[in-house]
């Protein structure tokens, strides 16, 4: 790691463990369409160092508005608390969309691990907005059932937590025909989050016939984010691709 990334990485670490957005916009004078992404961190740290910004700035090049969410962690990641801030933010973000130059039209949700749990377990639910037209999930968390991160298991719903809210959070239980279009990604050597999370929901989405596309990438670990230098690396243009189909129907 650079001593840039590393001082980016500490500052991320000492950051409230509360809600607050980032946007990084295409400074044009134009409406754009907007990606929300959630970095992950096992509902203990916000890993934007790696997952937020470099992203959001990768948006920015193709013409895309993008921001970025911290959401609560650690002592205030009790379910339904990053949920909740995650649509908090979405409804920021339309009530500014005429300020901020945003197009609100097929917009896409971008999560990476416990960050990918928190994108799709908020679109199982009903929050009274539009649902994405795209997610883009990177070797995310699922399930919180077995094989369940325990980190963010723990954190999410406490160390004994009753079936009812196993199964309320686990997002293969919960998907519907109505669920977004989703791009999954993971690495075969993740050793952090079991790829047979990746594999679940998969296999429920493809189940209920909402468009899937699920990349698998050999010798790739957990937490790489764009993953430059590795053989994940065109997973970015491939969720773009995804995005831009699907936002196109």
């Amino acid at each position: 790691m650079s001593f840039t990334g590393f001082v980016e990485e500490m500052r991320d670490l000492a950051r409230p463990s509360f809600y607050s957005l980032h946007p990084y916009l295409v400074r044009d004078g134009k409406k754009h369409p907007f990606a929300l992404i959630a970095p992950g961190g096992g509902y203990l740290v916000i890993a934007a160092f790696k997952e937020g910004r470099p992203v959001a700035e990768e948006l920015n090049k193709l013409g895309y508005h993008a921001f970025v969410l911290y959401y609560s962690i650690r002592d205030r990641a009790a379910y339904p608390g990053p949920q909740t801030d995650l649509e908090h933010a979405l409804r920021e973000i339309f009530a500014h969309a005429n300020d901020l130059m945003v197009d609100t039209e097929g917009y896409s949700l971008w999560g990476f691990s416990a960050g990918g749990h928190l994108v799709s377990s908020f679109c199982t639910e009903d929050h009274g907005l539009p649902l994405p037209a795209a997610l883009a999930l990177a070797y995310p968390v699922v399930t919180m059932d077995a094989p369940a991160h325990k980190g963010s298991k723990k954190r999410l719903l406490g160390r004994h937590p009753e079936e009812n809210m196993i199964r309320l959070t686990s997002v293969e239980k919960n998907v519907t025909e109505s669920f977004p279009a989703t791009y999954i990604w993971n690495g075969t050597a993740d050793k952090v989050v079991d790829p047979e999370n990746a594999r679940m929901l998969e296999k429920a989405l493809k189940g209920l016939n909402v468009p899937c596309r699920a990349d698998v990438f050999p010798n790739v670990g957990h937490g790489v984010g764009l993953a430059h230098g590795t053989e994940a690396e065109p997973w970015f243009r491939n969720a773009v691709a995804f995005w831009e189909e699907h936002r196109n129907h």
